[in-house]
């Protein structure tokens, strides 16, 4: 039975548990993991923005990716952690829409911010001269605002394209929150143009900022590897290591997520990669990259007894 999207007032989201003592268990594991991204993210945002000697490019950046672990961690997990303490899985169609929007805004800058720390390390090691031009305060804005922009309006249109599809399987949604995949598998088979539009869009996105990466690593590599000591060799590497971990993380899961064969997929599969990129991940960005750099582990305990002492 075919049903116009303007009928539907609400979708179903998926039930992460069955039993009410399940509901609380995962609703303590949410909570937990959310409260560590919040304070994570927000402590490496008050660091870099009140210690001046972190203001350089490597850490302008780091700060625009906390801000987009922030805001994917905020989009998602507050509506999560209703349904599990209510006991709810309904969502209003435009709070639907609006959580699909800005979950898109926050993963596509989060992709473009990693992008350009990669670009950021390949000339702190390619091209060691020319880093104060490439990346001069200017140009890091410049950057920094293009990412946003081009974030927000890939967002707009996706969000624009998937709502204005026709729906004819009903409103259930296999997801803990609203993404394109779960909507487009309700979606009208007619309008399947729509969705290959949709899906390559998305890819090309995607895959131009993979490719930048996966190209930079490798000059990157070239570079260290003609380094002639060890010792040059070994902090050139640990400057790579936290963006190459945080990378590796998000991409990986996102990939798996959207383009592993539907042999493969199950529904406890999909929620749990799901986690990984949209949770998980945010929470451990942070702890990744203050456990290999110094600078930030200092200006984070400073702030934090700082702190103490004033209360």
């Amino acid at each position: 039975q075919m049903s116009n999207s303007s009928s539907i007032s609400h979708f179903l989201l998926l039930a992460l548990a069955d039993t009410r003592q399940l509901q609380l268990l995962h609703f303590c594991l949410f909570l937990g993991i959310s409260l560590a991204a919040l304070l994570g993210n927000s402590l490496t945002i008050s660091a870099v923005a009140c210690g001046h000697h972190l203001h350089t490019p490597m850490f302008f950046f780091l700060l625009n990716l906390a801000l987009s672990d922030l805001g994917s961690i905020c989009t998602t997990v507050p509506k999560a952690l209703h349904s599990l303490l209510w006991d709810t899985r309904t969502i209003s169609y435009t709070g639907c829409a609006a959580q699909l929007f800005f979950f898109a805004i926050f993963i596509s800058a989060e992709l473009s911010i990693l992008t350009i720390m990669c670009y950021d390390r390949y000339v702190s090691i390619c091209k060691p001269l020319h880093y104060g031009t490439l990346l001069g305060s200017r140009a890091c804005a410049h950057m920094a605002a293009a990412a946003w922009a081009s974030a927000f309006l890939n967002a707009l249109m996706l969000t624009a394209s998937t709502f204005s599809m026709p729906l004819c399987h009903g409103n259930a949604l296999g997801q803990f929150f609203c993404e394109i995949p779960q909507i487009l598998k309700i979606s009208c088979a007619k309008s399947y143009l729509r969705e290959l539009g949709l899906i390559a869009v998305t890819a090309c996105f995607g895959l131009g900022c993979f490719v930048f990466i996966v190209f930079s690593y490798v000059q990157i590599f070239r570079a260290v590897l003609r380094i002639p000591s060890e010792q040059g060799r070994h902090k050139a590497f640990s400057t790579c290591l936290p963006h190459l971990v945080v990378v590796s993380l998000f991409v990986s899961s996102v990939i798996f997520a959207h383009l592993k064969p539907p042999s493969m997929s199950s529904p406890s599969l999909d929620l749990a990669l799901s986690v990984l990129y949209s949770v998980v991940s945010p929470a451990l960005n942070p702890l990744i990259y203050s456990l290999r750099n110094q600078e930030l582990k200092a200006a984070v305990r400073r702030l934090m007894t700082g702190w103490f002492w004033e209360h």
